[in-house]
């Protein structure tokens, strides 16, 4: 791809099975598929992958000023596949793919609504999350069904700042918020306040039934 510089080609068809076997993603079997893996999965790998593509580009090595919890900027893996274990296994990775839908109801899901690929958070219990934190996730469409891709969470083009503008969905103050790991909402695990529960509520976007709101909680977002 012209404005694509790295060879992806030897992670075409190739399979990942991830969260402990429940995900399986076969990858395209070229850049031209019209399917949200490979903007949103394939090009992250030519760089990311630690097993079919190791070391592409990346040196599993991070430029940000992490909390001594987190490790050191020469051991927190940057690599799927190289979490730390045995090389050129997936299993401890988060779910993502075709078949990684984003559902609403049941025990985990929110009280929410998904049309065309899209999460509309309507239900009491989720508008309410909103109006706390937002939603700032952005699904793949696959089928009309919302998926969870590397870009769900990730923005690749800005590493530490999140703007909530006048527009935005989001309930939070207009403002710059921090943000880590070029994750998509705010996300400071070097917040100084012990009461701050910015993080968790970064990972509820989806996972409802971790939430606040769901639980009987009237907490919202604490910086």
């Amino acid at each position: 791809m012209a404005l694509w510089g790295e060879d992806v080609s030897g992670l075409y068809g190739k399979t990942i099975v991830t969260d402990g076997g429940r995900f399986t993603e076969v990858l395209p079997v070229s850049m031209s598929a019209n399917t949200p893996d490979v903007a949103g999965i394939l090009t992250c790998m030519s760089c990311h992958d630690g097993n079919y593509a190791p070391r592409a580009m990346m040196r599993n090595r991070v430029f940000e000023t992490l909390p001594s919890t987190y490790g050191n900027r020469n051991s927190v893996p940057t690599l799927l596949g190289e979490m730390g274990t045995s090389g050129g296994t997936y299993l401890g990775d988060h779910p993502v793919g075709l078949s990684a839908a984003i559902t609403c109801g049941g025990a985990a899901g929110w009280d929410c609504a998904a049309a065309e690929g899209t999460i509309r958070m309507t239900g009491p219990y989720a508008s309410r999350f909103v109006s706390n934190y937002g939603f700032f996730v952005k699904p793949g469409n696959y089928n009309n069904t919302p998926v969870v891709v590397c870009t769900t969470c990730h923005e690749p083009h800005n590493m530490n700042v999140v703007k909530v503008g006048a527009g935005s969905a989001s309930g939070l103050p207009q403002g710059t918020y921090v943000t880590m790991f070029f994750l998509r909402g705010p996300y400071n695990p070097n917040d100084t306040n012990p009461a701050s529960n910015q993080t968790a509520q970064f990972c509820r976007q989806c996972h409802g039934d971790k939430s606040n709101e769901m639980n009987g909680s009237t907490v919202g977002t604490i910086f």
